[in-house]
């Protein structure tokens, strides 16, 4: 006879989960029945981390099959790495988005932050960019990491320079994560597990040097898995980012979800604006009068090429 429990799920390994059950400290793998879809896409996960589940518990095997998911406070979707046409659940329920960058080894991917915080701006969920290995830069990365702080900062979003090594900005850090449940992601390489190991050392996290070949960072996690802190704090860590596109935007997504951009195109002539050579485009008026960030203006046109690029061949990849 099977028994019916809840619970929290706190790791995917692809076919299988594991769930920690709400009235023990039991924790049990389990699969899910049937297909899932979300915004009209397949998910090569239908159950993401930090999902609250319903499920059937057979006691002979100990394990579990999740019947429900339930209502998600918020998620967090990315295209699929592998199969292009699907999307990837990378975490669900969660307070805040850790984003982990650094200005050198490996040096920082001109337009990465911009493209992450596409993933989380949809959802409106709040956004904390880290720049770690601070110990590592020079004057110039200095520099660039302070503007880039700045930039953020302005426009809404918390940033903060941090290193692992020597502790630099850590129990701030900390402070900032308390009381919350916090996805972390970032490029490959760029110090997490260090840095979630400087937050709390038990955790013991794997790390990895960068590739000698590459200079690229080596994946030291292999599947999203969420981590309780303390009572109150709990952190989901996902897979080191090499790329990030986009497989279930248009343009207008786009558009809408530069907020600074949104905030002016109120102000635009036509309704549909893209803010690139329509007449009458308040956010190319306020780039000419730089309170628009180039920077942030260049990444965005490179996005909205690489959509129509993407929906093209799309259309007439079956002719």
């Amino acid at each position: 006879m099977e028994n019916q429990d809840k619970g929290t799920v706190i790791k995917s390994t692809g076919s299988w989960y594991q769930v920690a059950l709400e009235n023990s400290d039991k924790v049990i793998n389990a699969r899910i029945r049937g297909k899932f879809r979300l915004e009209g896409k397949k998910l090569t996960n239908p159950v993401a981390v930090g999902d609250v589940v319903e499920l059937d518990i057979d006691p002979r095997e100990g394990t579990g099959l999740i019947t429900k998911i339930s209502d998600r406070k918020n998620f967090v979707v990315r295209q699929s790495p592998r199969q292009k046409h699907n999307l990837h659940l990378l975490a669900a329920n969660i307070d805040l988005a850790l984003l982990i960058v650094t200005i050198v080894n490996p040096k920082l991917k001109q337009g990465f932050i911009d493209r992450f915080l596409l993933l989380t701006e949809p959802r409106d969920i709040p956004v904390l960019i880290c720049f770690n290995k601070s110990d590592l830069y020079n004057e110039e990365d200095m520099l660039i990491a302070e503007y880039l702080c700045g930039l953020y900062k302005s426009i809404g979003y918390d940033a903060m320079i941090v290193s692992a090594i020597e502790k630099t900005g850590v129990e701030e850090l900390g402070e900032k994560i308390q009381g919350k449940t916090t996805l972390v992601s970032g490029q490959s390489g760029v110090g997490k597990s260090t840095l979630l190991n400087a937050l709390k050392p038990g955790l013991n996290l794997k790390t990895a040097d960068l590739s000698g070949y590459t200079g690229k960072g080596q994946h030291t996690t292999t599947f999203a898995e969420l981590f309780q802190l303390d009572e109150s704090t709990r952190i989901i860590d996902t897979p080191g980012i090499k790329t990030l596109s986009y497989n279930n935007l248009e343009v207008m997504d786009v558009a809408h979800n530069f907020r600074e951009f949104f905030e002016y195109s109120q102000y635009c002539k036509f309704g549909n604006c893209t803010h690139r050579n329509e007449p009458g485009c308040a956010v190319k008026q306020a780039l000419e009068e730089e309170e628009i960030s180039e920077l942030r203006y260049a990444n965005y046109i490179a996005i909205l090429d690489e959509i129509e690029q993407q929906n093209h061949w799309e259309r007439h990849r079956d002719y």
